[in-house]
Order: structure tokens, then C-alpha cells, then sequence
């Protein structure tokens, strides 16, 4: 799953929303990291669809536009649910990697005893 369509489903969890409101709640959620253009929201949208993922819950007509309301379908939602959870395990696992090859915070003595630096105050660090 791409990170486009992951937070497009995110932002489909709590209610039904059309693209303009789904373009900011995914730029809220991934805080900023993930800004969808119009173009790319609706081909994820699209596919999304088709996978039986989402599926159109209305469509308004506001202003003289029609506005297009989509909604998580359950299968969209177990489809999250398990993505989130691979997410989460990959996470872990680098995390937990990096824990494991990082240098202790004192570090190794250094050979032949302190180094004498300047530090604040002209005391030494």
C-alpha cells in the first residue's frame, strides 16, 4: 500500500469526506509530509475504489460544484488495520535494531587517559 493511499484511508476512518477535506486531514495526519495534489488524490481515490476499499457514500452539489463524498468500506478498514500493524512491526524492528548497534552514551575510554579540552569558561570538557 502506498503512504498515499494509507493516509487517505486514515482520514476516511472517522466519516465519509470529499477530496478537498481529505487533501487537508491527510496533510494534518502525516503533518505535513504528505501533501496529496488534486490529480494524485483522485487516482488514489480511483484505485482505492476499485479495490473495494472505499466506496462512494453521496455527492452534493455546493456552490454549482458537485462535491463527491467517499467512505471506508469494511474491507478498506481491515485492509488498514493490517498495514498499520505491518507499519508498526517494521518500527519495532528498526528500532530495535538501532537500540541494539548503538555506542554506549559514555563511549569508550579514550587511550592514554582524559583529553583536556576547553570548555565554557575556559574549564575543561
Amino acid at each position: 500500500m502506498t503512504q498515499a493511499a494509507f493516509f487517505v484511508l486514515t482520514a476516511l476512518v472517522d466519516q465519509p469526506r470529499h477530496g478537498y477535506g481529505i487533501v487537508q486531514v491527510v496533510d494534518e495526519l502525516s503533518e505535513g509530509h504528505v501533501q496529496l495534489r488534486i490529480g494524485t488524490l483522485y487516482g488514489v481515490l480511483d484505485r482505492l475504489a476499485a479495490d473495494g476499499l472505499i466506496e462512494l457514500d453521496r455527492e452534493e452539489v455546493q456552490q454549482g460544484r458537485l462535491r463527491r463524498y467517499y467512505r471506508l468500506t469494511d474491507a478498506g478498514g481491515a485492509a488498514l488495520s493490517a498495514e498499520a500493524e505491518r507499519m508498526a512491526a517494521g518500527a519495532r524492528a528498526a528500532t530495535e535494531r538501532m537500540a541494539a548497534h548503538r555506542p554506549s552514551a559514555a563511549g569508550p575510554a579514550p587511550a592514554g587517559g582524559p583529553v583536556r579540552r576547553p570548555g565554557l569558561a575556559g574549564g575543561t570538557a
